[in-house]
């Protein structure tokens, strides 16, 4: 069999090992040009990332010196670093009441039963607008650190998949004889892919991509993609703005209207974003793409009713979205309808999903609905397929668990185990503290709630309970500060505003 042919079936059988493997022997051999056409191909599509729709984690440079002018002061539900305010669209239901029920995410907005990249680790900003160096330097999971900038994550990704190939470099960006390329227009895009995917070069490739849409006269609406694509890798984003909107005059792409939407969301202009997505959904009507990134901006400015009807929307187009059944799972557990989210979960199982997270809310869903049965084999379940990232969760929903039956000594070993296993996790810390209190332990239970505060800034429960503990040992001045933290943190919470109440009152008799 000619192995030209042999290597273009196993790429269209996306077995791209095996076809790398043939075209480098080919090419061993002799140049050809066809042969070199399937290896960037299937060297390309190994390392492809479908980062049309999704951010990426910001890195410390993209936080400190962000030179993108943004208002300090952003209009509730214009911005998405003013996650706790409610837009005035919201709805009928109390956005600020779900605080007390819901868990928050250290960018301050509530969890939406589905982690997305860029959205769980996008840190909140002061009110100034400023960013401390801790807190940029901080990562998305525990005890890990951001990378120094997105480029330079790119970098390392494309060094470690040049060290695995043992014929060593494919192609080197830096002697690329552009002209030569562009004479032939196929192999000069599947080096552009190339050069974007595989090498993480967009610096050349911008150069590439520049030629190429001159030659083309700029009416080659690919070649300004990715023109655009090179510049947002960049961190120019105006210019970035630019080449997509050119691109979308000359030909309307639903990948165009999702890069443009993923740019403005970059700048933090989420409203912008959303015209986007509803001016893409009237030319391209029940695309789930367009429908599921209008509900992540919604959910990112806290309107979350609005999110869950565009959730509705996808599962009604298509049935087996695994992020839209999490995240309408999500809302019904979280609105007390543990039953539904049950159905909803049970889906995820039936279309294959079988991870830690899944079986643990499985288990939740089971307890809270009366299900006591089950609720300790999903638990058992969720322990064995946990590994360090999330057995600390696992561990403190047993917890959980464990304080709802009544069992105060299983609570205590579950809350000590994931505070050993995760020493960073301060809603076990913050239990604990109050399980010490019940030992009338008064000095393990502040230290306790100091450590929680300490870790975790956005959570209100740590600053109450150290406040409600100072109130009953007699340091009034200590509980009202701490009274007026949690009330920043969750400006709506009742029983903070109740003892700020009553240690007004009793300031005013002194």
């Amino acid at each position: 069999m000619d192995p030209l042919y042999l290597a273009q079936s196993r790429l269209r059988r996306h077995k791209y090992d095996e076809c790398i493997d043939l075209c480098s022997e080919m090419l061993r051999k002799r140049a050809d040009t066809g042969a070199w056409f399937l290896k960037a191909r299937a060297m390309t599509l190994k390392d492809f990332v479908d980062d049309t729709a999704d951010l990426e984690e910001e890195g410390v440079a993209e936080l400190l010196m962000d030179d993108n002018a943004i208002s300090k002061m952003p209009r509730p539900g214009t911005s998405m670093q003013r996650p706790l305010t409610q837009t005035k669209d919201a709805g009928p239901s109390v956005a600020s009441m779900r605080q007390s029920f819901r868990p928050m995410s250290g960018a301050g907005r509530p969890l939406t039963g589905f982690a997305r990249p860029g959205t769980q680790s996008r840190s909140a900003r002061a009110g100034d607008g400023q960013l401390s160096v801790a807190d940029a330097f901080r990562g998305a999971r525990p005890s890990t650190s951001r990378p120094v900038s997105v480029a330079g994550r790119f970098v390392r990704v494309g060094t470690a998949s040049l060290m695995s190939s043992a014929d060593g470099r494919f192609v080197d960006p830096e002697n690329i004889a552009i002209d030569k390329f562009l004479r032939k227009p196929a192999m000069a895009r599947a080096l552009c892919d190339y050069l974007i995917y595989v090498e993480n070069h967009p610096k050349r490739c911008l150069d590439l991509c520049a030629a190429a849409t001159r030659r083309a006269d700029f009416k080659d609406w690919w070649w300004k993609a990715r023109l655009g694509k090179c510049y947002y890798q960049l961190g120019m984003y105006r210019d970035a703005e630019r080449q997509f909107r050119s691109a979308l005059k000359t030909q309307e792409m639903i990948s165009l209207f999702l890069e443009l939407a993923k740019l403005y969301l970059r700048l933090d202009q989420p409203n912008t974003a959303l015209d986007m997505y509803m001016k893409a959904t009237e030319k391209f009507p029940g695309e789930t793409s367009l429908i599921l990134g209008m509900a992540r901006v919604y959910d990112a400015v806290n309107d979350l009713e609005r999110g869950v009807q565009h959730y509705k929307k996808v599962l009604h187009y298509d049935p087996s979205n695994v992020e839209a059944i999490a995240c309408l799972a999500g809302d019904h557990f979280y609105n007390d309808q543990p039953e539904v989210a049950l159905r909803y979960y049970r889906r995820l199982l039936q279309v294959g999903l079988n991870n830690t997270e899944l079986w643990c809310n499985v288990g939740l869903c089971c307890f809270f609905a009366g299900q006591y049965d089950m609720t300790l084999s999903c638990f058992e379940r969720a322990l064995q397929l946990a590994d360090d990232d999330n057995t600390a969760d696992v561990w403190y929903n047993i917890g959980h668990m464990a304080v709802g039956i009544g069992d105060l000594n299983l609570a205590f070993q579950a809350f000590k185990i994931a505070v050993s296993i995760d020493a960073q996790h301060a809603e076990s810390f913050n239990n604990l503290g109050i399980l010490e209190l019940r030992k009338n332990n008064i000095e393990m239970a502040r230290s306790n709630f100091e450590t929680a505060r300490n870790l975790a800034p956005h959570l209100f429960e740590p600053f109450y309970n150290g406040a409600l503990l100072a109130y009953k040992l007699g340091d009034t001045e200590q509980s009202f500060q701490m009274a007026h933290q949690s009330l920043a943190v969750y400006p709506g919470h009742m029983d903070s505003l109740e003892l700020v109440k009553e240690l007004k009152t009793h300031f005013n008799t002194l």
